[in-house]
């Protein structure tokens, strides 16, 4: 027994010597995990216009009332255009004076940053399995960030494991994200900034501006054999 304890402790020591106490660099870590929205339809804009607008109208609220003017980008793109034009709805709906001139009025102006990572990201994914017990009983297992649980039951399992899922974007995590800003702002200063994150669907990145190159042609080599004399 003594042995065993002396082993253990001894293995202890060692495998906290593995651990480097001092680095020259930080020791990269994850985040905690995090949910991040996929825009899939142009539904999905009116909701981050109307998100956007929320978040603009909490913060000109404590400054006293002025018309705002929506400067939209030159030659925007479909996402852009789109956007301009709901969050101009989203504040007429909610009782701002829309200006369609400058002067006199609080800029409000839009900036989409567009970006691409690698094509083979980490791909996590939310876990919900179906298992089946005896007698016929199914059990649905459920871990998410980290949390799990286990549901028993004999009806509906099929459809209690796609309404857990379904919360989630199928397919694999898009290497297309943008980041839209929204300032408003006079010659002075800025009264309020809204930004956020979305993943966007890797194939619809020409509605976010974003042209990727035609692929290179192969290039065809041709061998000529020549007989005779030159």
């Amino acid at each position: 027994m003594a042995l065993k304890t002396a082993m253990a402790l001894a293995a202890g020591m060692l495998l906290a010597g593995c651990a480097a106490r001092y680095t020259p660099t930080p020791i990269p870590a994850n985040f905690a995990a995090t949910k991040q929205a996929k825009l899939q339809a142009a539904q999905h804009w009116g909701v981050i216009a109307d998100n956007i607008e929320k978040q603009l109208a909490a913060e000109l609220r404590k400054s006293p009332p002025r018309p705002v003017y929506l400067s939209e980008p030159k030659d925007p793109n479909p996402f852009q255009r789109a956007l301009a034009a709901q969050l101009t709805t989203s504040l007429v709906n909610d009782g701002y004076v829309v200006s369609r001139s400058p002067a006199g009025s609080l800029r409000v102006e839009l900036d989409v940053q567009t970006l691409t990572f690698a094509a083979d990201r980490p791909q996590y994914r939310y876990y919900g399995e179906k298992t089946a017990l005896a007698g016929g009983v199914l059990a649905l297992s459920v871990i998410d960030a980290g949390v799990g649980f286990n549901a028993v039951t004999g009806v509906g399992t099929v459809d209690a494991h796609q309404w857990l899922n379904s919360q989630f974007a199928p397919g694999e995590t898009p290497k297309t994200e943008i980041i839209v800003t929204v300032s408003v702002s006079d010659q002075y200063r800025y009264l309020a900034r809204a930004t956020s994150a979305y993943y966007v669907a890797d194939t619809d990145r020409v509605l976010y501006g974003i042209v990727d190159p035609k692929p290179e042609e192969p290039k065809i080599t041709r061998t000529f054999q020549v007989r005779g004399d030159i």
